[in-house]
């Protein structure tokens, strides 16, 4: 079967097109023939050396969608169409093949209603989206901010709280295009930081009161800038470092505020966790209260170049391998 492989963890010119065995059938996993693949940051970081717990050779991808084909001892049914993250191109091979083993708790069945392309963009951003604005407190009517609107997590964090009933929801762009692609989605209050910071932006939004809880996968000077954005008694999730991985913090923006600052990994939460995320975001999708966006396709052979589009072009939504 053809997959792609980081040969070396040493950036683009690592990954290389190999043919290897088809998995085998096992009682503990659900072999799934994989039809579409997500891109994330995360395999960038990868491929860059950059996660300690990922050795090379290693088969990226870190969350897909597919059809079952060998359900092993899981109940499922086979041929049922299916969407999963997990450890997945970090602790073992990934989704940038064409078959892969899935252990049975990291799947989710797919309505009829999402195509499998839609479905490979899901997993990641969607259940981080879901699981910190749950952990945060969300409730109906309380105020959002969910930094970078054209990325995936910020994207769907605005669009799942906004559905769920936020009384605001602001995030950011980074330049005018994204900021102009926003409004035509319309996504409103979302800050042109061409033209205005992110704190100055929150204060005018929410009449100076702040937002009660953040969202933040930016990392970087963002983190600090969002977090001087709380209001009183709010909360900060953060979880990314695409702009960097140190910041510096005003340590009375937690102090007098009473604030909480927390940091998230997709990885440690359980099963359980999980499929209460999925329970939530799955109708508001079917609805067509939240649209989840897919910028661009590229056939698997070409996954380097559609994560060197996710670094280095940063678009405005999902990025998937598929065909």
């Amino acid at each position: 079967m053809c997959a792609i492989e980081a040969e070396s963890f040493s950036g683009y010119g690592g990954l290389r097109q190999i043919d290897s065995p088809r998995p085998q059938p096992a009682k503990d996993r659900v072999l799934v023939r994989v039809t579409a693949a997500g891109v994330t940051p995360l395999d960038h970081t990868i491929l860059s050396g950059g996660h300690p717990r990922a050795r090379a050779p290693l088969v990226l991808g870190n969350e897909g969608a597919g059809v079952i084909e060998d359900a092993g001892d899981s109940g499922l049914a086979v041929g049922s169409r299916v969407m999963f993250t997990g450890p997945y191109g970090v602790g073992e091979n990934g989704t940038w093949q064409e078959w892969l083993l899935v252990r049975p708790e990291h799947l989710a069945l797919v309505p009829d209603a999402i195509d499998d392309v839609v479905a490979a963009s899901l997993p990641v951003a969607y259940l981080t989206a879901q699981i910190t604005l749950t952990q945060a407190g969300f409730a109906p009517d309380k105020a959002v901010l969910a930094p970078g609107i054209g990325g995936s997590v910020g994207n769907a964090t605005y669009q799942l709280a906004r559905a769920q009933g936020a009384g605001k929801v602001i995030s950011t762009a980074g330049s005018a295009a994204k900021a102009a692609r926003a409004r035509e989605l319309g996504f409103e209050d979302v800050i042109d930081l061409t033209t205005e910071g992110l704190a100055d932006g929150v204060r005018r939004i929410t009449d100076g009161k702040g937002v009660d809880i953040v969202i933040e996968s930016i990392g970087g000077s963002v983190t600090s800038e969002a977090l001087g954005s709380l209001s009183l008694g709010g909360v900060l999730i953060t979880l990314g470092y695409s702009a960097g991985r140190k910041t510096t913090i005003d340590v009375t923006d937690l102090i007098w505020k009473r604030a909480r600052m927390a940091g998230f990994s997709m990885f440690a939460q359980s099963p359980t966790t999980v499929a209460t995320a999925w329970r939530d975001i799955i109708p508001l999708i079917v609805g067509g209260s939240v649209k989840p966006i897919v910028e661009r396709v590229y056939p698997l052979g070409e996954a380097g170049e559609a994560l060197r589009h996710v670094i280095e072009d940063r678009p405005f939504g999902k990025v998937v391998l598929a065909g």
